[in-house]
């Protein structure tokens, strides 16, 4: 389970796909679907970089 009280760099660098609140920080972020943001972590990985790297093209 996502532990909130812990906010270092390890959870601001991973997008966890199974928190609700964090799919609609990530998608707004990107400016893609949800649908979307699940599929490129699936194809990725959760890192937010590699994921934005993959969005972007």
């Amino acid at each position: 389970m996502d532990d909130k009280q812990k906010r270092g760099s390890a959870d601001r660098s991973r997008i966890n796909i199974n928190e609700g609140y964090e799919v609609d920080y990530w998608s707004n972020k990107f400016g893609v679907s949800k649908d979307k943001l699940k599929a490129a972590v699936q194809t990725v990985g959760n890192s937010a970089h590699a994921v934005e790297d993959f969005l972007r093209k």
